[in-house]
């Protein structure tokens, strides 16, 4: 068997493996699949430690004073569930019971991007329930793109566009994409994109929790360019007291997100300024802080988000002694 052979075949078993672990979710009681997902993320935690050591080691950078380890296996938890609830939502999740899950309404600020004519850039990170905020939209009638990595495996990407495009949402490859990303700022789209991974060593470096963090530079370049207004938002899981909620769905009471804005950044603001890129860049990575400051459990520490630093500048010599 060719090496290409085996690959496909690789692919299509985890394919099949996923696949299977899907129907099993979906069958079984919500209140069993999410005893399934707490003890996945205890499971992961304490069985794989170069993981856990990033993410501890991330979580004491940010917050010194916090009992690292218990916030990262809340981590855990909050992510293992999020990813159960994701394939719960086809099934769960209507039009008619939205109010049984998420909570719009700090979200009001984000009308008028979405409303409005000038393209739109919806800024978010690895926090809270990201994939819910893109079902969400479309389950209300708002129709936005989503810029995604492909996958390696390709039975995987299919299954995972087609999920993600349930609601109407339409994906743009991260790379290898590039016309129909253009197309659709041009045309006044509504683009939502991840912005809180390390940019390698030629990254824009800006503040991020006290420490320089390599930032990519091209969210703020497309809202420059594409004249897009930008809305930093979060989707993170939050208690139902005192909010305009339904009861939740037997044994998904713990299901429950809100859509939050943090900010709104025009970049018209931003003309007059040489800097605009990197005062841009970090005021939604300011933004995307404050936000993960509220909720620190549900935030992706597992990535090397300070794994480039600036170069340090090399002191002058001091110039040759005069003879």
């Amino acid at each position: 068997m060719t090496r290409e052979r085996r690959t496909a075949a690789k692919h299509f078993v985890t394919f099949a493996v996923v696949r299977l672990a899907v129907c099993v979710v979906q069958a079984v009681p919500a209140a069993v699949a999410m005893w399934v997902a707490d003890a996945i993320a205890w499971l992961l935690y304490r069985y794989i430690p170069a993981r856990r050591r990033v993410a501890l080691e991330n979580v004491r950078i940010a917050f010194p004073d916090m009992d690292a380890d218990r916030l990262v296996l809340a981590m855990y938890r909050h992510f293992i569930r999020a990813a159960v609830e994701a394939l719960l939502m086809p099934r769960k999740f209507h039009l008619t019971n939205w109010r049984s899950f998420a909570d719009l309404y700090p979200g009001a600020p984000l009308l008028p991007p979405l409303h409005g004519n000038r393209p739109a850039l919806l800024v978010t990170a690895h926090f809270g329930n990201w994939e819910l905020a893109g079902y969400l939209l479309g389950v209300v009638g708002f129709k936005t793109h989503a810029i995604a990595r492909v996958l390696d495996n390709p039975y995987l990407e299919r299954y995972v566009v087609r999920m993600r495009k349930t609601t109407g949402q339409k994906i743009i490859a991260k790379k290898d994409d590039f016309d129909r990303l253009t197309a659709v700022l041009r045309a006044g789209g509504k683009v939502a994109t991840l912005a809180d991974q390390d940019a390698g060593p030629r990254g824009l470096f800006v503040d991020f929790f006290g420490r320089p963090a390599s930032t990519h530079k091209a969210v703020a370049l497309m809202a420059i360019e594409f004249d897009a207004v930008m809305a930093v938002i979060g989707v993170p899981r939050v208690s139902r007291a005192g909010r305009a909620a339904l009861p939740g769905r037997p044994g998904m009471e713990g299901t429950f997100y809100a859509v939050e804005v943090e900010d709104i950044i025009d970049p018209r603001d931003y003309a007059d300024r040489p800097d605009a890129v990197k005062a841009i860049t970090q005021r939604y990575t300011a933004a995307l802080e404050r936000l993960i400051r509220r909720h620190p459990e549900q935030y992706f520490w597992l990535h090397r988000r300070w794994k480039h630093q600036p170069k340090a500048r090399e002191k002058p010599k001091p110039a040759a002694a005069a003879a």
